[in-house]
Protein backbone atom coordinates (compact mmCIF):
# COMPACT_ATOMS: atom_id res chain seq x y z
CA UNK A 1 0.00 0.00 0.00
CA UNK A 2 3.03 2.18 1.08
CA UNK A 3 4.32 1.24 -2.56
CA UNK A 4 1.33 2.34 -4.30
CA UNK A 5 0.78 5.57 -2.33
CA UNK A 6 3.99 6.53 -3.27
CA UNK A 7 2.96 5.83 -7.02
CA UNK A 8 0.36 8.10 -6.78
CA UNK A 9 2.62 10.96 -4.74
CA UNK A 10 4.83 10.93 -8.53
CA UNK A 11 1.40 11.11 -10.26
CA UNK A 12 0.06 13.71 -8.24
CA UNK A 13 3.40 16.26 -8.67
CA UNK A 14 3.38 15.29 -12.15
CA UNK A 15 -0.05 16.56 -12.45
CA UNK A 16 -0.94 13.27 -14.14
CA UNK A 17 -3.17 12.51 -11.85
CA UNK A 18 -5.28 16.09 -13.27
CA UNK A 19 -4.21 14.77 -17.05
CA UNK A 20 -6.35 11.38 -16.82
CA UNK A 21 -9.03 12.88 -14.60
CA UNK A 22 -9.85 15.10 -17.44
CA UNK A 23 -9.51 12.55 -19.99
CA UNK A 24 -12.43 10.84 -17.79
CA UNK A 25 -14.48 14.26 -17.95
CA UNK A 26 -14.44 14.54 -21.69
CA UNK A 27 -15.29 10.71 -22.06
CA UNK A 28 -18.23 11.81 -19.57
CA UNK A 29 -19.52 14.90 -21.95
CA UNK A 30 -18.68 12.77 -25.00
CA UNK A 31 -21.36 9.79 -23.88
CA UNK A 32 -23.40 12.59 -22.64
CA UNK A 33 -23.93 14.75 -25.53
CA UNK A 34 -23.56 11.62 -27.93
CA UNK A 35 -20.27 12.45 -30.08
CA UNK A 36 -17.72 10.54 -31.28
CA UNK A 37 -14.11 11.52 -30.33
CA UNK A 38 -10.84 10.43 -31.77
CA UNK A 39 -7.88 9.15 -29.14
CA UNK A 40 -5.88 12.03 -30.90
CA UNK A 41 -8.28 14.78 -29.15
CA UNK A 42 -7.88 13.11 -25.71
CA UNK A 43 -4.39 12.98 -25.90
CA UNK A 44 -4.02 16.92 -26.63
CA UNK A 45 -6.38 17.41 -24.08
CA UNK A 46 -4.42 15.46 -21.87
CA UNK A 47 -1.08 17.24 -23.03
CA UNK A 48 -3.16 20.99 -23.34
CA UNK A 49 -3.91 20.28 -19.07
CA UNK A 50 -0.29 18.78 -18.33
CA UNK A 51 1.28 22.78 -19.86
CA UNK A 52 -1.50 24.37 -17.78
CA UNK A 53 -1.04 22.76 -14.65
CA UNK A 54 2.48 22.73 -14.82
CA UNK A 55 3.11 25.99 -15.72
CA UNK A 56 0.74 27.26 -12.44
CA UNK A 57 3.24 25.03 -9.90
CA UNK A 58 6.33 26.19 -11.55
CA UNK A 59 5.16 29.86 -11.25
CA UNK A 60 3.95 28.95 -7.47
CA UNK A 61 7.47 26.87 -6.94
CA UNK A 62 9.15 30.88 -7.28
CA UNK A 63 7.64 31.51 -4.17
CA UNK A 64 9.47 28.85 -2.00
CA UNK A 65 12.84 28.36 -0.38
CA UNK A 66 14.85 25.16 -1.04
CA UNK A 67 13.59 24.19 2.83
CA UNK A 68 9.88 23.96 2.40
CA UNK A 69 8.31 21.12 2.86
CA UNK A 70 8.44 17.97 0.35
CA UNK A 71 5.58 18.20 -1.74
CA UNK A 72 4.12 19.27 -5.30
CA UNK A 73 5.42 22.67 -4.77
CA UNK A 74 8.42 21.77 -3.53
CA UNK A 75 9.13 19.23 -6.71
CA UNK A 76 8.72 21.38 -8.85
CA UNK A 77 10.88 24.18 -7.32
CA UNK A 78 13.65 21.16 -7.54
CA UNK A 79 13.36 20.15 -10.96
CA UNK A 80 12.28 23.60 -12.42
CA UNK A 81 14.87 23.58 -15.18
CA UNK A 82 14.02 19.69 -16.54
CA UNK A 83 10.04 21.01 -15.84
CA UNK A 84 10.55 24.16 -18.21
CA UNK A 85 12.39 21.67 -20.48
CA UNK A 86 9.45 19.55 -20.60
CA UNK A 87 6.94 21.91 -20.77
CA UNK A 88 8.44 23.89 -23.93
CA UNK A 89 8.90 20.79 -25.55
CA UNK A 90 5.16 18.98 -24.71
CA UNK A 91 3.93 22.80 -25.59
CA UNK A 92 5.99 23.00 -29.29
CA UNK A 93 4.80 19.07 -29.94
CA UNK A 94 1.10 19.58 -28.92
CA UNK A 95 0.61 22.82 -31.09
CA UNK A 96 2.21 21.13 -34.00
CA UNK A 97 0.08 17.89 -33.78
CA UNK A 98 -2.80 20.25 -33.38
CA UNK A 99 -2.47 22.20 -36.31
CA UNK A 100 -1.62 19.11 -37.89
CA UNK A 101 -4.63 16.99 -36.98
CA UNK A 102 -7.28 20.06 -36.75
CA UNK A 103 -5.76 22.27 -39.84
CA UNK A 104 -6.09 25.71 -39.42
CA UNK A 105 -9.63 25.63 -38.94
CA UNK A 106 -12.41 27.09 -36.10
CA UNK A 107 -11.54 24.11 -33.41
CA UNK A 108 -7.76 25.06 -33.31
CA UNK A 109 -8.73 28.46 -33.16
CA UNK A 110 -11.48 28.39 -30.90
CA UNK A 111 -9.42 25.57 -28.34
CA UNK A 112 -5.89 27.99 -28.79
CA UNK A 113 -8.14 31.27 -28.00
CA UNK A 114 -9.76 29.02 -24.41
CA UNK A 115 -6.51 27.97 -23.65
CA UNK A 116 -5.26 32.03 -23.65
CA UNK A 117 -8.11 33.28 -21.88
CA UNK A 118 -7.63 30.68 -19.28
CA UNK A 119 -4.08 31.08 -19.21
CA UNK A 120 -4.68 34.87 -18.59
CA UNK A 121 -7.54 35.04 -15.76
CA UNK A 122 -4.94 32.59 -13.80
CA UNK A 123 -1.89 35.06 -13.92
CA UNK A 124 -4.97 37.62 -13.18
CA UNK A 125 -6.65 36.11 -10.13
CA UNK A 126 -2.88 35.17 -9.06
CA UNK A 127 -2.37 39.30 -8.98
CA UNK A 128 -5.72 40.16 -7.18
CA UNK A 129 -5.23 36.88 -4.67
CA UNK A 130 -4.68 38.72 -1.70
CA UNK A 131 -7.99 40.55 -2.42
CA UNK A 132 -10.03 37.91 -4.81
CA UNK A 133 -9.21 34.64 -3.21
CA UNK A 134 -12.32 33.25 -3.73
CA UNK A 135 -12.34 33.73 -7.51
CA UNK A 136 -9.27 31.66 -7.26
CA UNK A 137 -11.08 27.75 -7.07
CA UNK A 138 -14.41 29.44 -8.57
CA UNK A 139 -12.92 30.37 -11.94
CA UNK A 140 -10.72 27.24 -11.76
CA UNK A 141 -13.69 25.36 -11.67
CA UNK A 142 -15.47 26.53 -14.47
CA UNK A 143 -12.93 26.93 -17.17
CA UNK A 144 -12.01 23.26 -15.90
CA UNK A 145 -15.07 21.95 -16.93
CA UNK A 146 -15.34 24.02 -20.23
CA UNK A 147 -12.16 22.99 -20.93
CA UNK A 148 -12.76 19.06 -21.25
CA UNK A 149 -16.53 19.85 -22.28
CA UNK A 150 -15.54 22.29 -25.03
CA UNK A 151 -15.13 19.92 -28.00
CA UNK A 152 -17.90 17.65 -26.92
CA UNK A 153 -20.35 20.86 -27.21
CA UNK A 154 -18.49 21.77 -30.30
CA UNK A 155 -19.09 18.96 -32.11
CA UNK A 156 -22.32 17.90 -30.38
CA UNK A 157 -25.39 18.68 -33.20
CA UNK A 158 -27.99 21.36 -32.35
CA UNK A 159 -30.83 18.62 -31.19
CA UNK A 160 -28.69 17.66 -28.23
CA UNK A 161 -28.30 21.12 -26.92
CA UNK A 162 -30.67 19.89 -24.13
CA UNK A 163 -31.47 21.21 -20.39
CA UNK A 164 -30.41 17.92 -19.53
CA UNK A 165 -26.94 18.56 -20.99
CA UNK A 166 -26.68 21.85 -19.99
CA UNK A 167 -27.29 21.04 -16.30
CA UNK A 168 -24.99 18.17 -16.33
CA UNK A 169 -22.10 20.54 -17.13
CA UNK A 170 -23.29 23.26 -14.15
CA UNK A 171 -23.31 20.01 -11.80
CA UNK A 172 -19.70 19.09 -12.87
CA UNK A 173 -18.75 22.73 -12.60
CA UNK A 174 -20.43 22.21 -8.91
CA UNK A 175 -18.29 18.96 -8.20
CA UNK A 176 -14.79 20.72 -9.65
CA UNK A 177 -16.00 23.84 -6.76
CA UNK A 178 -16.38 21.55 -4.58
CA UNK A 179 -13.31 19.33 -5.01
CA UNK A 180 -11.03 22.79 -5.07
CA UNK A 181 -12.12 23.86 -1.72
CA UNK A 182 -12.00 20.70 -0.25
CA UNK A 183 -8.47 20.39 -1.38
CA UNK A 184 -7.96 24.14 -0.35
CA UNK A 185 -9.01 23.46 3.13
CA UNK A 186 -6.83 20.18 3.21
CA UNK A 187 -3.80 22.83 2.56
CA UNK A 188 -4.63 25.80 4.69
CA UNK A 189 -1.13 25.34 6.91
CA UNK A 190 1.58 24.86 3.87
CA UNK A 191 -0.77 27.18 1.93
CA UNK A 192 -0.21 29.96 4.55
CA UNK A 193 3.27 28.98 5.50
CA UNK A 194 4.24 29.34 1.68
CA UNK A 195 2.61 32.92 1.33
CA UNK A 196 -0.54 31.10 -1.03
CA UNK A 197 -3.69 32.99 -1.28
CA UNK A 198 -7.03 30.59 -1.29
CA UNK A 199 -10.87 30.86 -0.05
CA UNK A 200 -9.23 28.36 3.24
CA UNK A 201 -6.66 31.25 3.86
CA UNK A 202 -9.19 33.65 3.89
CA UNK A 203 -12.22 32.46 5.45
CA UNK A 204 -11.52 30.77 8.83
CA UNK A 205 -11.71 26.45 9.52
CA UNK A 206 -14.68 27.24 11.60
CA UNK A 207 -16.43 28.77 9.21
CA UNK A 208 -15.48 27.01 5.88
CA UNK A 209 -16.22 23.91 6.34
CA UNK A 210 -19.88 24.02 7.22
CA UNK A 211 -20.14 25.71 3.85
CA UNK A 212 -18.42 23.11 2.30
CA UNK A 213 -20.83 20.39 4.07
CA UNK A 214 -23.75 22.58 2.98
CA UNK A 215 -22.81 22.52 -0.81
CA UNK A 216 -21.92 18.50 -0.86
CA UNK A 217 -25.44 17.84 0.67
CA UNK A 218 -26.84 20.34 -1.78
CA UNK A 219 -24.93 19.08 -5.48
CA UNK A 220 -25.66 15.62 -3.74
CA UNK A 221 -29.82 16.62 -3.96
CA UNK A 222 -29.47 17.98 -7.26
CA UNK A 223 -27.52 15.11 -8.48
CA UNK A 224 -30.11 12.80 -6.81
CA UNK A 225 -32.70 14.76 -8.41
CA UNK A 226 -31.49 14.52 -11.24
CA UNK A 227 -31.04 10.54 -11.01
CA UNK A 228 -34.67 10.67 -10.93
CA UNK A 229 -36.18 12.87 -13.25
CA UNK A 230 -34.06 12.38 -16.30
CA UNK A 231 -34.51 10.30 -19.37
CA UNK A 232 -33.44 6.74 -18.76
CA UNK A 233 -31.02 7.45 -21.51
CA UNK A 234 -29.08 10.39 -19.74
CA UNK A 235 -29.87 8.39 -16.24
CA UNK A 236 -26.32 7.19 -16.07
CA UNK A 237 -24.95 10.53 -15.86
CA UNK A 238 -26.39 12.44 -12.43
CA UNK A 239 -25.68 8.40 -11.27
CA UNK A 240 -21.77 8.69 -11.69
CA UNK A 241 -21.50 12.08 -10.87
CA UNK A 242 -23.81 11.55 -7.24
CA UNK A 243 -20.95 8.97 -6.54
CA UNK A 244 -18.05 10.89 -7.23
CA UNK A 245 -19.95 13.41 -5.03
CA UNK A 246 -20.37 10.57 -1.94
CA UNK A 247 -16.76 9.56 -2.35
CA UNK A 248 -15.76 13.56 -2.00
CA UNK A 249 -18.38 13.84 0.74
CA UNK A 250 -17.17 10.21 2.74
CA UNK A 251 -13.65 10.92 2.30
CA UNK A 252 -13.55 14.70 3.73
CA UNK A 253 -16.29 14.20 6.26
CA UNK A 254 -15.92 10.84 7.84
CA UNK A 255 -12.62 8.76 6.92
CA UNK A 256 -10.46 10.21 9.40
CA UNK A 257 -7.64 9.58 6.96
CA UNK A 258 -4.37 11.65 6.79
CA UNK A 259 -4.69 14.99 4.36
CA UNK A 260 -3.08 13.26 1.88
CA UNK A 261 -4.93 10.13 1.44
CA UNK A 262 -8.23 11.97 1.18
CA UNK A 263 -6.89 13.85 -1.59
CA UNK A 264 -5.95 10.69 -3.21
CA UNK A 265 -9.66 9.66 -3.10
CA UNK A 266 -10.95 12.55 -4.22
CA UNK A 267 -8.71 12.82 -7.09
CA UNK A 268 -9.22 9.24 -7.83
CA UNK A 269 -13.06 9.69 -7.69
CA UNK A 270 -12.96 11.79 -11.08
CA UNK A 271 -11.31 8.59 -12.72
CA UNK A 272 -14.98 6.95 -11.98
CA UNK A 273 -16.26 7.79 -15.39
CA UNK A 274 -13.76 5.82 -17.40
CA UNK A 275 -16.57 3.49 -16.77
CA UNK A 276 -18.13 4.33 -19.90
CA UNK A 277 -15.69 2.67 -21.69
CA UNK A 278 -17.01 -0.50 -20.94
CA UNK A 279 -20.95 0.56 -21.30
Amino acid sequence: MQFLFKIYQRLTWLSLDVVLGSMAGMLFFERALRVELNWQEYALLGMAVWCIYTADHLMDARKLAVEHAEDRHHFHLIYQKPLLLMLGIVGCIGLYWAIKFFGFSQELFFGAGLGVVILAIMLAVRKLAAKQARLKELSSAIFYVIGISWLPWYEAPAIDYTWTAFGLTLLYMGLAYLNLIMLSSLDKESDSESGFSSIATLIPQEKLNPRIHQLAIGLMLVALIGLLLVNSLYRIFPGLVLVMLLVHYLSFFKSGSSPEQIRMRMEIAFLIPAILILL
